[in-house]
């Protein structure tokens, strides 16, 4: 099984040849482009190279994407935030949430390989192949074909759905049975593991539901549907909230995780729908990115030169040639995934979880509540880096085809511009986070079972925390460029597990004399050792070859102003007793010190960005429709 070319959301196939990089499955993709130049041998070399009738997508297009996947990820990120209130609110900070969040381990690591990472690195790639082969044959031809074996798309879900769903029901099967021994393994020192295993055994259903609503995701985010994958936390943390406030009086802290197992069946319940569309309806070509370019490139086209990347006049009138592949499309889905290339995204992916894992072990021998407090500091201050990573997931299917064409320049400056953004607008949150830590701990968790002590240490917990956030980004952005080269590489999964060595023997010395802080402090350490070895690492032969020296530069200006601007909001947020009062004044002037940093510095990343935003907000949504 072959990965396919990361196009961006059913971009067009690379025609390039010669020392052109292709990702896994674009040598089948080279196939049907040269078949379908032997059916229409008389047509010009523009029009062979636009053989795909999916436009690439413009920048305007891309801005409306990440600002859908951005509201709805922070409407999920506010309801995770009522989800952890809910739980301080019912059941505080001691046994019995403690016994949960050894329980909730599985859905943090389920979320991590089958949604986030892992999935979307293994099946947007093969899924946005399938599209592209689908739009070569003629929309609707596929459909008149008849059967999955006649569409691409159809082909990959008969061949890839039914054996991933049957490995994901045997994990949770094993984690069912083997909870006991799991809960022993993650948390020895725990008072009461009888409660965590009922839990565990509960939270293990995520790992089906999960599994599906990743391939869901994978799939709509290949047809250029953002609307539904975005939505799924939402429906997640809804699933949990409700079943805690509805069962808690009677089940107590099992409620939760009865709401992780209805929360996962909605997160696939919320996707059902909108892939049955892209799967049994007519399918035509997608206008939406087209449109978009015809706008942004009309002088270029009124002066009688065709815009880059857009096909030529030739090209237009030219009928797209139909998918003349040697191998029929069920053959073709059943190379989709090689496991040579999978196997390094998902051990990457565990390898990054398991920082939790180390966490809660260390934390299982400190008194009751200890990893309550870890959990609740990490869950606000990872928000910052959650909201900051959207623009790279929406801009990793342009990275992947710009390396599938060969076309190194555009990878480099896209890769450099993602980690510019991406940090200043992580900075921006951990500045804010630190300033005011205290007083957004009162302000979300104060209350019911959930004391002033809890709040002083969560609070101290978050400080440590945020210096990390930085690292945590740029492992994020940065491992994306590693898994589009469209090789089996290994160096992610090494600099991966030289942070974890490190997490683990820097938290392990400083446990005793420092507590939660020092488990904190070891995955800042961890965290920020992977991200030197990710940036160092990068070069041709393994991924993108950046300006290292120049982008260590540019993010030294914001990392900078961060600093001086946490100091500012923290002064002033603490010459307010009233925690709300505190927080709006720490952060505007947080705010403040950092955009006036920013602009004395000279950073110029975020502003084309924010415009380029600004401008798509007034237009229609057209990708985020579900159909």
């Amino acid at each position: 099984m072959t990965l396919t070319p990361s196009r961006a959301e059913g971009e067009g196939t690379a025609a390039g040849t010669g020392d052109e990089v292709l990702l896994p499955g674009a040598r089948a993709a080279s196939r049907d482009a040269a078949a379908g130049e032997v059916a229409g041998a008389g047509t010009a070399p523009s029009a062979k190279a636009s053989s795909s009738a999916v436009a690439p997508p413009t920048r305007g297009f891309l801005a409306r994407a990440t600002l859908v996947t951005a509201v709805l990820s922070i409407a999920g990120a506010l309801l995770g935030l009522g989800r952890d209130q809910a739980l301080a609110h019912l059941f505080g900070a001691g046994t019995e949430t403690d016994a949960f969040l050894v329980a909730w381990t599985v859905p943090e690591v389920a979320a991590t390989l089958l949604i986030e990472d892992g999935m979307a690195f293994v099946l947007v790639p093969a899924f946005s192949l399938a599209v592209a082969r689908r739009a070569r044959a003629g929309g609707g031809a596929a459909d008149a074909a008849g059967g999955a074996g006649g569409d691409p798309v159809r082909a990959l879900v008969a061949s890839t759905l039914p054996r991933i769903a049957l490995v994901l029901v045997g994990v949770c099967a094993l984690l069912v049975a083997g909870a006991p021994y799991l809960v022993a393994g993650l948390a020895p020192g725990l008072p009461d593991p009888g409660l965590a295993v009922d839990c565990t055994r509960l939270t293990a259903t995520c790992v089906l539901s999960f599994g599906l609503a990743g391939y869901c995701s994978a799939a709509l985010r290949a047809h250029r549907r953002f609307l539904a994958p975005a939505a799924i936390y939402v429906a997640y943390n809804t699933g949990i909230i409700t079943s805690m406030f509805v069962l808690g009086g009677r089940w107590g802290v099992r409620s939760a995780a009865v709401g992780v197992a209805v929360g996962g069946c909605l997160m696939v319940a919320a996707q059902t729908p909108a892939l049955a569309r892209q799967l049994f309806g007519r399918h035509r070509p997608d206008t939406t990115a087209a449109a978009d370019t015809t706008a942004d490139t009309a002088a270029g086209t009124t002066a009688g030169t065709a815009p880059a990347g857009a096909p030529a006049p030739e090209a237009a009138a030219a009928p797209a040639p139909a998918v003349a592949s040697a191998e029929p499309a069920a053959a073709s889905a059943e190379n989709a995934v090689n496991l040579a290339l999978v196997t390094p995204v998902l051990l990457f992916a565990l390898c990054r979880q398991s920082q939790v894992l180390i966490e809660r072990y260390l934390a299982s021998s400190l008194p009751s509540g200890a990893i309550s407090h870890l959990n609740y500091a990490q869950k606000v201050a990872q928000i910052p880096m959650t909201l900051s990573l959207m623009l790279c997931t929406v801009t990793f299917p342009v990275l992947a085809q710009a390396l599938a064409e060969g076309d190194t320049e555009r990878a480099r400056d896209r890769v450099e511009r993602d980690v510019s953004v991406a940090a200043c607008m992580v900075l921006l949150g951990a500045a804010a986070v630190f300033a005011c830590a205290p007083q957004i701990i009162q302000l979300l968790f104060q209350r019911g079972a959930f004391t002033a002590q809890d709040t002083a240490a969560t609070a101290t917990v978050m400080r440590v925390y945020t210096v990390g956030l930085l690292g945590h980004t740029l492992v994020g952005a940065l491992v994306r460029t590693y898994f589009s080269a469209g090789r089996p590489t290994w160096y992610p999964l090494a600099a991966m597990a030289a942070g974890i060595v490190a997490t683990s023997w820097i938290g392990a010395a400083t446990v005793g004399a420092w507590g939660v802080c020092g488990i904190a402090a070891a995955n800042a350490t961890g965290i920020t050792l992977t991200a030197a070895l990710l940036l160092s690492g990068m070069n041709e032969r393994r991924s993108v070859p950046i300006r290292t020296r120049r982008v260590v530069h540019e993010l030294s200006k914001p990392v900078r102003a961060a600093v001086l601007a946490a100091v500012a909001g923290s002064l002033c947020a603490s010459r307010f007793g009233s925690p709300g009062t505190a927080l709006f004044t720490g952060g505007v002037t947080v705010a403040v010190v950092y955009v006036l940093l920013l602009r004395l510095l000279g950073v110029q990343a975020v502003a084309p960005a924010f415009r380029t935003a600004l401008r798509s907000v007034t237009r229609r949504l057209p990708h985020a429709r579900s159909r």
